[in-house]
């Protein structure tokens, strides 16, 4: 199990660009479908936890599943696994940087990377919309929260994914507060 949630994030860290949310994706592959570690609303509420904690998203989602499946040890393998790529990965870029991007077929690479990365985190989004459990009050906060979130990109106000995530809390608990009326 240990060497498993080890070489699992390992895989994760080295195969995934653009951080933990271009993760969300692979992970629900990984995790949900083929090792059926957890299921897909379990991982919707790591992802939130994840989100909300301080520090690095993927990071946090292997701390957190690792712990899930391998208590303590197994967060530190899992979260060893997801940042040693990367930590190698910058080591040896650091080497020849410079020169590295100087070159134009680097930069183009680049440019190709940034797209997939992101299409990978609309996909997860989409993903994850889809999977969701929802009756019409769920539907009427997402797209109330997904509404202020982009009025909010519009005008250019940048506020804390926290701040964001609060957003969305106080929408569940003032519609859940209507509905319950509408029900008395």
């Amino acid at each position: 199990m240990y060497l498993d949630l080890f070489l699992t994030f390992l895989k994760l860290g080295a195969t995934t660009f653009g951080g933990g949310y271009a993760m969300i994706a692979q992970l629900n592959d990984i995790v949900v479908k083929k090792k059926r570690w957890m299921t897909n609303d379990e991982l919707l509420e790591i992802c939130g936890i994840a989100e909300s904690t301080p520090g690095p998203i993927a990071i946090n989602l292997a701390t957190f599943i690792g712990y899930k499946k391998g208590k303590l040890l197994g967060s530190v393998l899992s979260t060893l696994g997801v940042i040693f790529p990367a930590f190698l990965f910058i080591f040896i870029i650091s080497l020849f940087l410079n020169k590295l991007m100087e070159n134009l077929y680097v930069q183009y690479a680049f440019v190709g990377i940034k797209c997939a990365v992101a299409y990978l985190i609309t996909k997860a989004g989409i993903d994850m919309f889809i999977k969701m459990k929802k009756n019409i009050w769920q539907k009427i906060i997402i797209i109330s929260v997904i509404f202020i979130m982009v009025l909010l990109d519009l005008f250019a106000l940048n506020f804390s994914s926290i701040f964001l995530i609060l957003i969305g809390a106080a929408l569940g608990i003032i519609l859940s507060m209507i509905k319950e009326r509408k029900t008395l």
